[in-house]
């Protein structure tokens, strides 16, 4: 057996997963409120903790960790939304842990899944977005991911889509993730609505789905979906203009927000001048693996 785990933005995600990629048991701590300095604590408390537990239950083999940006061998180099730089998290968990862990960016492990077991797996060339608190990436050809050296590059997220746009955490401006990643369009939808940052995702989602065309707060949900289509549509645009995959799988949590977004989505891109190569369709498909193929990916 081994062990997945999905380290997010706001969430650490621990599971046991088998050699057919099923997670047998898993279990979930939030990340959202706890200070920079304590985060390194936080997250290898919480997986020492629950190593120790499953050790009881299953033999463990081998541990894969999934991480957002830029990630080497055993280092953190640069975590933007965690707070992190150059941290070696695998030294620090062999302190307590006897077994091998292997670490690979968030994007791309959630890649590897959906090449294997999901959305992606009939396909020779494809493009990975997930849509969460940043925004991650990552190409796949034949069933590999694409090379980029010592450093795993596809920055998707901090791509610049107007250079005197918004400050991100990175330090640049007008970077992707903050135009078009869940979060961004979660938080400017609670502003126009005047909701609080207590109010869910799930509970947006209802919002979105429940408001009639009468209702006062309609033309603001239909506001900022209109300007957050635009800014994906951009994106991934200028993505498919690189590298034409075959399909595009989608995974984070646009996955839940799918209904309200991905056929206005497809339409942004096919209609308005962003392609270089026109086409009558674009297949963009969403992660069947949903918020789970990160930690099925990271023990791939």
């Amino acid at each position: 057996m081994k062990i997945g785990i999905d380290l997010g933005g706001s969430h650490i995600t621990i599971g046991v997963v088998n050699k057919n990629g099923k997670i047998l048991e898993k279990t979930e701590k939030r990340l959202k409120g706890i200070v920079t300095k304590e985060v390194k604590k936080v997250i290898e408390e919480t997986i020492i903790e629950n190593f120790e537990k499953f050790q009881k239950e299953y033999k463990i083999e081998e541990m894969g960790i999934a991480i957002p940006g830029t990630v080497t061998k055993n280092m953190v180099v640069k975590s933007v939304n965690l707070g992190l730089k150059n941290y070696n998290i695998v030294e620090e968990l062999n302190k307590k842990i006897n077994i091998q862990i292997k670490i690979k960016n968030d994007a791309k492990a959630a890649a590897l899944a959906e090449n294997k077991y999901g959305c992606l797996k009939n396909y020779n060339r494809s493009l990975f977005l997930t849509l969460g608190t940043g925004i991650g990436g990552a190409v796949i050809i034949n069933n590999k991911l694409l090379d980029t050296g010592e450093l795993p590059g596809l920055e998707i997220g901090h791509m610049v889509i107007d250079k005197n746009g918004i400050k991100c955490n990175c330090g640049r401006k007008g970077c992707f993730e903050r135009y078009a990643s869940m979060k961004a369009f979660k938080n400017n939808l609670r502003e126009s609505l005047g909701y609080s940052q207590n109010v869910s995702g799930k509970e947006l989602l209802s919002i979105i789905n429940n408001t009639n065309k009468n209702d006062e707060n309609y033309k603001k949900i239909e506001k900022v979906k209109r300007e957050y289509i635009e800014n994906l549509a951009l994106g991934i645009a200028n993505l498919v203009n690189i590298f034409e995959p075959e399909a595009i799988g989608i995974g984070g949590s646009f996955v839940y927000f799918s209904e309200v977004l991905l056929e206005d989505l497809k339409r942004e891109i096919l209609e308005k001048d962003l392609l270089f190569n026109k086409r009558k369709e674009i297949n963009i498909k969403t992660a069947v693996l949903g918020n789970e193929a990160g930690l099925i990916g990271a023990i791939l």
